[in-house]
This record gives C-alpha cells, sequence and structure tokens, in this order.
C-alpha cells in the first residue's frame, strides 16, 4: 500500500507516524498541472517505434509487467486484474504503450478526473536503453490527445526525476511535491 504526502500539508507528525507503523520512506514526486494543448504536439519516434492503445489482457499484463521491471516492483502482477476491471468499468481510462518488434519499452495511462476539466497522466515507465530519446514524450502527447478527445483540457502528474523534467519543457508547471511512503505485508500476511 502507498501512502503519499505533499509539501503542502499540515500534518503535524503524519511522516513519523507513518514510519513508526512500518511504511518506508520512498521517492519524492513534483506535482505538475498544465493544459493539455501544450502536451499534444506531433513527436518524431525513433525508428520501429509505434504507440498504440491497449485493452486486451495480454497486452496488459505486458504493459504492467514492463512496468513493475522499470520501478522495480515485484508485485506487478496484481495490478493486471486491477486494470482489466478499470476497463471494462468503462470510465475513460485509456493505456498506452509504445513497442519495438511487439516488445513494450514504454507505457502510461490517462485517467479522466470526473467533474473536471482535468485527467491524470499516470504510470509513465520507459525501459531505460530507450530513455531520451523521444518515446516517453511521444507517449505523452498521445495520452494528451486522449484525454482532449474527452473533453478534459488540463492534466495533472506526479512526476518522478525522469518524468517531471520533460513534462516541464512541455509546459506543465511544478506546484509541489509529494512524498511515496510503502508499506508491505509480510510473505505470510502478516503485518511487517
Amino acid at each position: 500500500m502507498d501512502w503519499k504526502t505533499c509539501a503542502h500539508d499540515h500534518d503535524a507528525g503524519l511522516r513519523e507516524s507513518l514510519l513508526g507503523h512500518g511504511f518506508r520512506f520512498g521517492a519524492r514526486e513534483s506535482i505538475m498541472v498544465g493544459e493539455a494543448r501544450a502536451l499534444a504536439v506531433d513527436v518524431v519516434l525513433p525508428a520501429g517505434v509505434t504507440l498504440r492503445r491497449v485493452t486486451d489482457r495480454a497486452d496488459v499484463a505486458a504493459m504492467e509487467e514492463m512496468q513493475g521491471e522499470v520501478f522495480d516492483d515485484p508485485d506487478w502482477r496484481r495490478r493486471v486484474d486491477v486494470m482489466m476491471r478499470r476497463l471494462a468499468v468503462g470510465d475513460g481510462m485509456e493505456l498506452w504503450v509504445a513497442e519495438v518488434d511487439g516488445v513494450i519499452i514504454s507505457a502510461g495511462r490517462i485517467e479522466p478526473v470526473g467533474g473536471t476539466e482535468f485527467a491524470d497522466l499516470c504510470g509513465g515507465a520507459t525501459r531505460v536503453a530507450w530513455r531520451g530519446r523521444g518515446v516517453y514524450r511521444a507517449l505523452t502527447a498521445a495520452r494528451a490527445r486522449a484525454a482532449m478527445a474527452q473533453g478534459k483540457s488540463l492534466l495533472h502528474s506526479s512526476s518522478t526525476e525522469f518524468s517531471g523534467p520533460i513534462l516541464q519543457r512541455a509546459g506543465l508547471a511544478k506546484i509541489s511535491e509529494t512524498t511515496v511512503y510503502t508499506w508491505r505485508a509480510a510473505p505470510s500476511g502478516r503485518l511487517s
């Protein structure tokens, strides 16, 4: 389970309490917002790279496996069922991948926020060998266009040290920071 705190929170003692209850301090992320149209630009892809939306179980599993490898998350398999249930609900979430010769090299999703002009850019991950070549930027442009097609004009992202600078150059503004604290159950199922 992840618990996120924000730099703008007034939460005296929360961080210490999380650590005291078995949560582990994780990565800091930048909270970023901006106009979708700023990101929805044409980006030249490296030769052989294609982008597409995925909906079937095999593609979702391959996407989650790649993200699990990039984020060093051994629990990626459990997310396959979660994503398939979300797709079945039809709440506007879209899963996007970049691939070469059928191998997923980058992936992310777009999640519209009901009752707002916002959509969230989530789960963006790119294999190390493909970073710095425009793949993530192109995938983000595709997701921005998908958000706009759903009537969303604004984007939000909790960005890592890798995606944050790319999104900032593309027009999103950093408005705060968040820190992720992670708790995992012990293999026996007991609290760790």
